[in-house]
């Protein structure tokens, strides 16, 4: 594993939030959302520098009071492009490999970080992008994607759908005869991702996010999703809170708009890499 590579790790964030606005402000344990999460990635061993994208919005300004506040690095960049955001972040910091990760993460798993950037390290000369998305079977709001730098500046200059620049990383998924994409499964076969919710866009997310923390959350150590599984398995109310809203996914239901998906799932399962 080739480990003098400049990794940058990119937490997009963002206070218009049209479904919770200023999520990323909501208080857990004392501290704004985004710096609970910072403190997760930054566990990681793997993900060096972390970098917290926002715009360059006057409304968001707080974030990089936040972040200065909190010694986190900030970049500032286009309010809706985020492949833009990411491109010229991952310019400014000369990096070889981006790792994207939303903001609406908090219950990150720094070591299925490290497990997804490990998989790109060891196989570098045969992989282009790692994500563990496509398809996606670890509970939602565990989301990992790492790039090359080549990868990512060719998504730049090809992609110029909507959706594909606001969310940085379709055009890849969507073209794996342009780039050479692997993925990360659960690994005793397992599918969490429709049935387990641990990402924030409503009221009800926050409200338990909020309760994981007050139980899980110490200074001394980073919780893990194996322990807020048995959490859950030990207070299976707590997972009904915000129930509703599982298995709810922004780009499956851009497929079945498109009345592609069948399609997609065919083509990208003939170019993976198992």
């Amino acid at each position: 594993m080739r480990t003098n590579l400049n990794i940058i790790t990119i937490v997009q964030a963002r206070t218009g939030s049209t479904r919770l606005p200023r999520k990323v402000l909501l208080s857990l344990c004392g501290k704004p959302l985004l710096v609970r999460m910072i403190e997760r990635v930054k566990a990681s061993q793997l993900a060096g520098k972390v970098i917290v994208a926002t715009s360059d919005l006057f409304e968001d300004n707080v974030i990089a009071d936040i972040c200065e506040s909190e010694k986190i690095e900030c970049f500032r960049g286009h309010p809706t492009d985020l492949l833009d955001r990411h491109f010229f972040a991952a310019k400014y910091y000369k990096a070889d490999a981006v790792v994207k990760i939303p903001s609406d993460c908090p219950l990150i798993d720094p070591n299925l970080i490290d497990k997804i950037i490990k998989t790109y390290l060891d196989n570098l000369d045969t992989t282009d992008y790692v994500s563990n998305l496509h398809p996606a079977t670890f509970p939602d709001g565990n989301d990992v994607e790492i790039m090359s730098f080549k990868t990512i500046e060719r998504t730049w200059f090809e992609a110029t759908k909507d959706f594909e620049r606001e969310h940085t990383t379709p055009y890849i998924w969507e073209n794996p005869e342009k780039f050479r994409i692997k993925n990360i499964v659960w690994e005793n076969g397992k599918d969490y991702s429709g049935t387990h919710r641990w990402t924030i866009d409503y009221e009800e997310d926050y409200i338990f996010i909020r309760e994981v923390f007050e139980s899980l959350y110490s200074p001394e150590r980073i919780f893990s999703m194996y322990d807020i599984l048995n959490f859950l398995d030990e207070k299976p109310y707590i997972k009904n809170i915000n129930r509703k809203y599982a298995g709810s996914y922004w780009y499956l239901n851009h497929l079945n708009e498109l009345k592609n998906i069948h399609e997609y799932k065919s083509k990208l399962k003939n170019a993976i890499n198992e």
